[in-house]
């Protein structure tokens, strides 16, 4: 039997070509499954904030069968809380008056003039604003005064239930803080689940900022950020880090 060596050669050649494909192939799959281990993990940050701001609307109404002596009331209500403002220390050049509304029972094809105390009714807001949230929060304790003085207000409207509402305004000065102390501690959940699971922390593969939330500091059925002067400032990001054997 004669054995040609030239296709035992060619033989041997493409077999060595084959197992090193097969080899390549297989590490090139292990490569690109190690690739895809990934850990994601959350950092949160926490700050208390108090609002620096204040919007206040003190509705007022008047009632009365002569339009004049309902408007005459109304000017004389306006000025009795401008008083009580200053009193309370809160600067009334920053009152402003919205929303005059003057309603005629008599107009209304609804309704007779027999079921109308009053036929004029006159509506106007005083608006303050203030940079001082805690001096209008004490003035708001205070409100009763006004009532004493004869000053008649009503809730509701534009502004909600019509007491004050308080904002916070300083968010941008918080958020580089805020952000890179969210990120460190989603680092650190990530190297203790790396240290549980044998393995090391590698770079991010992708990363979530997370949304600010400026939520009230006591949380409890019925209380709003809104009405609340004192706030916490919240921020949660989520951070996916590869891990490496």
């Amino acid at each position: 039997m004669t054995i040609d060596r030239d296709a035992m050669f060619r033989t041997v050649i493409l077999a060595l070509g084959i197992a090193a494909a097969g080899w390549f192939a297989g590490d090139g799959v292990a490569r690109g499954r190690a690739g895809d281990r990934f850990v994601s993990v959350k950092g949160i940050s926490e700050r208390m904030a108090q609002a620096d701001l204040a919007i206040w609307p003190l509705h007022v109404v008047t009632a009365s069968n002569d339009l004049s002596v309902a408007h005459a009331q109304l000017e004389g209500n306006i000025l009795k809380i401008r008083q009580f403002l200053a009193h309370q220390q809160i600067d009334t050049t920053q009152a402003e008056l919205q929303d005059f509304s003057v309603t005629d029972a008599f107009a209304n094809q609804y309704g007779g003039s027999d079921r109308a105390t009053s036929r004029y009714v006159i509506h106007e807001t005083v608006l303050v604003r203030s940079m001082q949230p805690l001096l209008v929060l004490k003035a708001n304790q205070h409100l009763g005064e006004l009532v004493t003085a004869g000053v008649v207000l009503s809730s509701g409207g534009e502004y909600g239930s019509g007491g004050p509402t308080f904002i916070f305004t300083g968010l941008s000065k918080l958020k580089p803080e805020m952000i890179a102390e969210a990120t460190a501690r989603a680092r650190e959940a990530a190297e203790q689940f790396a240290r549980d699971s044998r393995s090391q922390v590698g770079g991010i593969r992708q990363a979530n900022q997370g949304v600010f939330e400026i939520l009230p500091r006591d949380q409890a059925q019925g209380i709003t950020e809104a009405s609340q002067i004192n706030k916490t400032v919240r921020v949660v990001s989520t951070v996916d880090y590869f891990l490496k054997n």
